[in-house]
């Protein structure tokens, strides 16, 4: 081309993009003693540290610390409330997004001679090169890990409003009286707790007929109830009409065949996310694109396109930070020598509402689904010596296994810090522990982990007929 200076040095692997799964795949192509060009288009670091994981979770506690402080289980402890000062929990969270992207992020690129970042948009010009800016880099692997943006469902009058994402709910300055958020899933109910109790009114608008739909029944039953007791209105099997914006948003909507109005100060559309496909120029040279946008991939993460790979949220499902950090190592891996397959069973995941959802393996509908015949274990928390002393007793621990065995398949847990419980369970479905097995191993008394084993006793004791400590 010649409006472009072609690059002298070719690099061993080009990567299209700068998060979770692009760094796990230079360190590892660094480490092989690869040279390596990685192209960000934006912010070093990608979704994670800058608009995902870390602002939300540490938003999440600040919201915590002021319900904490206005809600005792204990009769002798008098609270006096909280103040919030909005702008300045934005600006505490800007200041530890600016400093782990610099830790692990920047820092990390300073250590690795052979890792060169290129600023700008990439965009294939043939199979073997890119276009950014107006220079032509060119490799000899490529992995595209992109990630994925916030998408809006095409609703009437509401891509001519300045709606929020869940990007641009964390540039706010101020806190909105009113925030009304389309979706139902895990990001749309972490963010409606938080906002809930730094002091919004919440109203969720959810498609489906339950919030968190691939859940079983009774635990979206139980969290359903726990988020509506902390004031938050929740609607399901919403139709949306129609939205605009004036002094306030308006959203017409169908509710149990009725034609419903709702108005709030804020709107912020949490509805899912969208793989970043479009204008990388994949379709011309020959990398397939699925009906979702997300990148076609076979299981050792190649496109269809042999030199050609995809990592992360690019791929499609699933859709997590791990799992990208884990595909982008991967295709390493696999394009330079080795032969692995991906595979993400078990696959632990964590909604970060309080109580928490996490789950592993199979809940009781996936397996109905599949066929498989099982037995379940299913323990609230109010045998719990550790949530009794808490007083908080909210949620349960379901475990599950095979029918004609003492495996485990999976486990769904609702507890406040119920991720912290959910890894001993991963790793018995991962390394085949038994039932039995589990149930004998000494916890320690008066800790949530204590909570696993007594659910594991369950399959075949009634635990309140048990002393404390029981084997």
């Amino acid at each position: 081309m010649d409006c472009c200076t072609r690059e002298t040095n070719q690099y061993d692997l080009v990567i299209i993009g700068s998060g979770s799964a692009s760094f796990a795949a230079a360190i590892r192509a660094s480490e092989l003693g690869k040279t390596v060009a990685m192209i960000e288009r934006a912010m070093l670091g990608g979704t994670c540290v800058n608009v995902g994981c870390v602002p939300s979770k540490t938003l999440i506690r600040a919201a915590e610390s002021k319900y904490r402080a206005e809600h005792s289980p204990f009769k002798g402890v008098e609270l006096q409330g909280a103040e919030i000062d909005f702008a300045t929990l934005i600006r505490e969270k800007d200041t530890l997004v600016d400093s782990l992207r610099r830790a692990k992020y920047e820092n990390v690129l300073h250590g690795h001679d052979n890792i060169t970042l290129i600023k700008g948009e990439a965009f294939f010009v043939s199979s073997s090169e890119v276009r950014v800016g107006d220079r032509i880099v060119t490799g000899n692997r490529f992995l595209i890990a992109s990630g994925a943006d916030a998408w809006a469902p095409p609703v009437s009058g509401l891509s001519e409003t300045a709606f929020l994402t869940s990007t641009t709910l964390f540039e706010l300055e101020s806190l909105p009286g009113s925030l009304a958020i389309i979706g139902g899933r895990s990001i749309a109910l972490e963010l409606a707790q938080m906002m809930q109790r730094l002091g919004s009114q919440v109203t969720i608008l959810q498609r489906s007929k339950h919030i968190l739909p691939n859940e079983d029944p009774d635990l979206i039953e139980e969290l359903t109830g726990y988020l509506t007791d902390e004031g938050i209105k929740i609607l399901t099997g919403v139709q949306l009409q129609k939205v605009s914006q004036g002094k306030m948003f308006s959203v017409d909507y169908q509710h149990d065949d009725e034609d419903r109005h709702l108005e709030a100060e804020q709107l912020l559309v949490a509805a899912g996310r969208r793989p970043n496909t479009k204008g990388l120029g994949l379709e011309q040279v020959g990398v397939e694109i699925n009906a979702d946008w997300s990148v076609k991939t076979d299981e050792y993460c190649r496109t269809t396109i042999p030199h050609i790979y995809a990592a992360g949220d690019v791929a499609g499902k699933p859709a997590f930070v791990y799992t990208a950090a884990y595909a982008g190592k991967l295709a390493v891996d696999n394009a330079f020598g080795k032969s692995r397959v991906r595979d993400f069973a078990p696959l632990p995941y964590v909604v970060f509402t309080d109580p928490q959802v996490a789950r592993v393996g199979l809940n009781e509908q996936m397996a109905r689904e599949q066929g498989v015949e099982v037995e379940i274990a299913k323990l609230a928390l109010d045998n719990v010596p550790r949530a009794l002393a808490a007083r908080d007793t909210r949620g349960f621990i379901k475990l599950i296994k095979e029918k004609k065995g003492d495996l485990l398949i999976g486990a769904s847990i609702l507890a406040p810090e119920g991720s912290e419980l959910l890894m001993e369970v991963a790793l018995a479905i991962q390394h085949k522990i038994s039932v039995h097995d589990l149930a004998g191993m000494l916890h320690p008394y008066l800790t949530m982990g204590e909570g696993v084993k007594l659910a594991a006793q369950t399959f075949d004791k009634d635990v309140k007929q048990l002393s404390c400590c029981a084997a």
